[in-house]
């Protein structure tokens, strides 16, 4: 695994951003109350024994650095190899959503010619999935592919998911978008370091473009072979497709197969106690994180660390983020609450199913 190299993208935007969003990094945004989405890529890596990681920072950093820090809650904060943060670049005139810019992976060129790598792994942050990713980089080694793309069939429409046109099991072509039963690209590939840096210099002009949009007029020439997972994938990409795979969680199976004992989610270590349930609460099909104190009614949600709950408060199908405060008798329902709110007593904050309410991130 020495021969192994790897890199995150999270310099990127989607197609309809939320305000959930905008204070922060797609790969930062808060998954299952304790955890970062960015968790997902970081761990799979660590996992297949990876040992040094570059992530491609965007614009507004901050929440990102704050939480990835040196890597040592993923074992990355060592003297040979470890964690790198690296410079991401300006978007280029690609369509928003490129999660593999050619500009950045040329802006970063040093650091992949530095590594004595052979493959290199590259992932964005914006799949929450829990994958061995020796199996991806065994079938690459084996088929002798220049490229390796980890895939599965569309389970919904997502404008934001990229799709690969499929013959057999080699690429063909690249479309924007996927349809059901597509087959979708889980963002994550690999592919050896010397061909990287070899496309690096024939793209060198069209380095606006997304990697895989660069290669379209060369899928004849270029051996791209799908991988095929079928574990469970949520790409997150908007509030309905993040609504979603939160409360996804609330099914054991899911979780169970998510967070296996033997290949687990790592992420920043906080010292929290644990979550304190009041005489007179009343909580089912929840997950409540540490430093929770419930005195109300949680129902069907998420609630992220150090959250309060007062006395006849009920929160019902919503995701509640970390430090936010529920009063006496207010009402969250169908909704996400950015982190640091506070709900006033008696206020109702409710949408629907069909239309969710989100309420943005309060000012520290």
């Amino acid at each position: 695994m020495e021969k192994l190299l790897g890199v995150i993208t999270a310099n990127y935007s989607t197609k309809y951003p939320s305000v959930l969003s905008e204070a922060r990094p797609a790969a930062s945004v808060p998954f299952l109350g304790r955890y970062r989405v960015v968790d997902f890529a970081l761990s799979n890596m660590v996992n297949a024994g990876i040992k040094t990681v570059g992530t491609i920072m965007p614009y507004n950093y901050r929440s990102l650095i704050d939480h990835i820090g040196s890597g040592r809650d993923w074992d990355l904060n060592r003297k040979k190899g470890g964690l790198f943060i690296l410079p991401g670049s300006a978007f280029g005139t690609s369509r928003t959503g490129s999660r593999f810019l050619l500009r950045d992976l040329e802006y970063n060129k040093v650091f992949l010619k530095r590594s004595e790598a052979e493959y290199v792994v590259l992932s964005s942050a914006s799949f929450v999935y829990n994958m061995d990713l020796t199996k991806l980089i065994d079938a690459h080694a084996e088929s002798g592919a220049d490229i390796t793309v980890l895939t599965q069939a569309a389970k919904a429409k997502d404008v934001d998911v990229t799709g690969f046109k499929v013959d057999g099991t080699r690429v063909h072509g690249v479309k924007h978008g996927v349809e059901f039963g597509d087959v979708a690209f889980l963002d994550c590939f690999v592919i050896g370091r010397e061909f990287l840096l070899q496309l690096l210099d024939w793209y060198e002009q069209t380095d606006y473009l997304d990697l895989f949009e660069a290669m379209a007029a060369d899928y004849e020439r270029v051996n791209v072979q799908v991988y095929d997972y079928e574990g469970y994938v949520a790409p997150i990409f908007n509030k309905d497709t993040y609504f979603k795979s939160n409360m996804d969680m609330l099914d054991p199976k899911i979780t169970a197969e998510l967070f296996p004992a033997d290949r687990r989610i790592r992420t920043k270590a906080h010292d929290n106690a644990p979550a304190k349930f009041e005489t007179g609460s009343r909580v089912s099909n929840a997950r409540v994180s540490g430093g929770c104190r419930i005195k109300g009614t949680v129902s069907n949600s998420v609630l992220g660390r150090n959250v309060i709950v007062e006395t006849g408060a009920v929160v019902s199908n919503a995701i509640v983020m970390q430090s936010c405060v529920i009063k006496t008798g207010a009402r969250v329902e169908n909704a996400i609450v950015d982190r640091n709110n506070v709900v006033p007593a008696g206020t109702e904050l409710r949408g629907t199913p069909e239309s969710l309410l989100i309420k943005e991130k309060a000012t520290d």
